[in-house]
């Protein structure tokens, strides 16, 4: 009992220790994120601007609204621009991170070989991700011009930055261009780490190139390439400086949640997006949690399972000495 008590004091010490350590940054979290979180979240419930009360007097100033700003979206006449935003950020996000996984993966097997110019082979290909995404959006929508690269390359004349499919391609074009290198740096980090001795084992056992991909390395670089695949999620969701600046705004091919909710804002309808900001951050939130559970990445559960565990089965009884017979 004694030893357990020890235990138990050592372990509340550590705790205690962590929390004091951690708290600035739980301080600094709450002011950076929690506040803002809260903030909008009340703004939500609430319109501004001019309004009628019930006896037909003129009202000024922000107006607790309820729900109505949640229910306009959804059912008013801004449904159907809502659902068209939803559907854009839903279908770039999809698209985009599957294109750039196959590429990034194929960038990192590529950068990963013993190569003779193998420095300046990663360094071009990470070119396009130190760009700032508005830079990059002005490059591609110089190629995308009416007498652009892209239309000579084609021999076709395509109004890329109009409304339509073309636009939607554009954007996923620059889009992949620019942060497929992210995912192939990180899968790279991933392929250096696995010992070679595997690889050839498995070419003495006669496994083919595809099957040593499919079969060992694929599986030794899912934790990275799950991070990686999930930070592309999230940033994808919150596409916006991308089709703004490539396409335009109140373009209803390439309009995203971000955007709307920019466009709400620029015209002084707060509650209205905030009501659009707080959809999306539920969005992303629902999103991130579904991806770590059906890809089983949850590594915080696991050790606190782990940990629980061990605290059930209690210590481990001490070994009995061997008595060894005269």
């Amino acid at each position: 009992m004694t030893t357990l008590a020890r235990r138990g004091d050592a372990a509340g010490e550590a705790g205690r220790l962590a929390a004091l350590l951690l708290s600035p940054t739980f301080v600094v979290l709450g002011l950076v994120v929690g506040y803002p979180l809260v903030a909008a979240l009340r703004e939500s419930l609430y319109q501004s601007g001019q309004s009628v009360d019930a006896d037909g007097f003129v009202v000024q100033g922000d107006q607790f609204a309820g729900l109505d700003n949640y229910t306009g979206m959804f059912s008013g006449p801004a449904a159907t621009r809502f659902w068209n935003a939803f559907g854009n950020t839903t279908f770039f996000t999809v698209t985009t991170v599957a294109a750039e996984v196959v590429i990034g993966v194929a960038m990192a097997l590529v950068m990963h070989q013993a190569l003779r110019w193998r420095g300046l082979v990663r360094a071009s290909i990470l070119v396009p991700w130190a760009i700032p995404t508005a830079v990059s959006a002005i490059l591609w929508q110089w190629i995308f011009q009416a007498d652009g690269v892209a239309n000579a390359l084609i021999g076709n004349q395509i109004l890329w930055t109009t409304e339509g499919w073309q636009a939607k391609f554009a954007v996923m074009i620059a889009d992949v261009w620019k942060t497929a290198p992210f995912i192939g740096l990180l899968v790279l980090a991933g392929l250096q780490v696995i010992p070679r001795d595997v690889y050839e084992a498995a070419r003495v056992d006669g496994a083919s190139p595809a099957r040593q991909f499919w079969s060992i390395t694929l599986p030794l670089v899912r934790p990275v390439l799950v991070v990686a695949v999930l930070f592309r999620v999230l940033d994808s969701l919150r596409m916006f400086d991308l089709p703004f600046v490539l396409i335009g705004n109140r373009k209803e091919s390439v309009e995203t949640l971000t955007m709307l909710a920019w466009d709400e804002a620029s015209n002084l309808r707060f509650g209205p997006a905030a009501a659009y900001a707080t959809i999306l951050f539920v969005y992303i939130a629902v999103v991130a949690f579904v991806f770590v559970k059906l890809l089983g990445a949850d590594v915080i559960g696991e050790v606190r399972d782990r940990g629980r565990q061990a605290r059930e089965r209690g210590p481990e009884p001490l070994a009995k000495p061997e008595v060894v017979p005269a």
